[in-house]
């Protein structure tokens, strides 16, 4: 009995130990490609997002570090959206507003209205719309999107089209967007009421 039990043990033993491992190593390289994804920053600007979209309008942006290339994201109701992605590493916004439609009222989101812009740090924007009067300085045109160095850990899609420079200014901007993702964003005289637009 104690061979024929020993025996079992064993086989039972070795049967969870192959389960295991068969588990195990598809969900390693599963932890590790995220893991590198993160690193190059092909997950931050592909979300999954509420498909709920808002209006951005500034009065001028200034900004150091511009990319600009092609993202798809998830919303929530298992749509793909193409949108693109425009990142700038440091931005300074003057007269800020963003309104969004809250139920059935607008919430309007106002800053940067007074002698203070707004400044934001690795700003990533997903729109399908923009618009306004830019100008460029050192603009590249046609560069594979994986290989974007002007804003840190930000790269598009390999093989995607992208726009650069290294720096840009944008005046009457207006951006009808679905996701805005940065590593800082400080807002002076910032404002929020119901009703009206921008």
């Amino acid at each position: 009995m104690a061979s024929i039990g020993g025996t079992a043990s064993g086989r039972f033993g070795r049967v969870r130990w192959s389960r295991f491992v068969i588990t195990f190593i598809p969900v390693v390289a599963l932890a590790v490609m995220l893991v590198l994804l993160s690193t190059q920053a092909v997950l931050a600007v592909s979300l999954s997002i509420s498909g709920e979209p808002f209006t951005v309008t500034a009065g001028r942006l200034v900004g150091q570090g511009f990319e600009q290339f092609p993202v798809v994201d998830h919303s929530a109701a298992k749509k793909h959206i193409s949108l693109e992605a425009t990142a700038i590493r440091s931005a300074q916004i003057s007269n800020l507003c963003q309104s969004i439609r809250v139920g059935g009222l607008i919430m309007v989101i106002k800053a940067g209205g007074g002698s203070t812009p707004v400044s934001a740090t690795n700003l990533v924007v997903d729109a399908d719309k923009f618009s306004g009067n830019a100008s460029f300085r050192d603009l590249t045109q046609g560069e594979d999107a994986s290989t974007l160095d002007q804003v840190p850990s930000v790269r598009g899609p390999s093989g995607a089209f992208s726009l650069s420079a290294a720096s840009v200014t944008i005046t009457d901007l207006r951006q009808h967007a679905y996701a805005t993702t940065a590593g800082t964003f400080t807002l002076p005289g910032f404002s929020l009421h119901f009703g009206g637009g921008c």
